[in-house]
């Protein structure tokens, strides 16, 4: 009967934890170039959110979760250094702005390798593939050029540019999505 209990408590933790989905609506890179192949890479994460699995009738509500996880794992955490091994000097910081609760990662890197950036010679542009972000995000705007969508999702610079920006939607704020500033607020006390 234990183990029966404890099975149930387990897969009950491991269920509740696979409901929820840590997002953003949409993120914003700027990349400074300060060197050759060197410079700053910030990240905007814009409105932060729970998608959990939220149940209206139940009352189920998965956002704290989702808040400790972006703290523990991202914030205090090393997801974004193991997401970006060749970066150097990252910082991390939360902040509210328009009403939603947004985030920035700064990193400085080396070459373009570091900050998912390729260049095929140096007379060839500076390339950022949407397609294979880590978010599974989408183009919405930049300063570059994209190339045909259906089937080259990527992002031309032309050699020189040295500010290149790029923003994409991840997930729509469609009104069904949590908002994680009220937890923020409660962890910034």
């Amino acid at each position: 009967m234990k183990r029966f209990i404890r099975f149930s408590l387990i897969f009950t933790v491991l269920a509740l934890i696979a409901t929820s989905c840590l997002t953003v609506e949409k993120k914003i890179y700027k990349f400074e170039f300060t060197g050759k192949n060197s410079g700053k890479l910030t990240i905007k994460y814009v409105n932060l959110m729970s998608m959990a699995d939220y149940d209206a009738e139940e009352g189920a509500d998965n956002s704290q979760a989702d808040f400790e996880d972006l703290t523990d794992n991202y914030i205090n955490g090393s997801n974004i250094e193991t997401n970006y091994p060749l970066a150097t000097n990252v910082t991390k910081r939360l902040f509210e702005e328009n009403g939603k609760l947004c985030g920035e990662v700064t990193m400085e890197f080396n070459n373009l390798e570091a900050v998912r950036l390729y260049q095929f010679d140096k007379k060839s542009p500076i390339c950022f593939s949407v397609s294979n972000s880590i978010d599974g995000e989408s183009y919405e705007t930049s300063n570059g050029t994209l190339g045909n969508s259906e089937f080259m999702n990527v992002v031309f610079w032309k050699t020189g540019t040295k500010q290149l920006e790029v923003t994409t939607t991840v997930t729509a704020d469609d009104g069904e999505n949590l908002s994680l500033l009220p937890h923020y607020k409660k962890w910034k006390r």
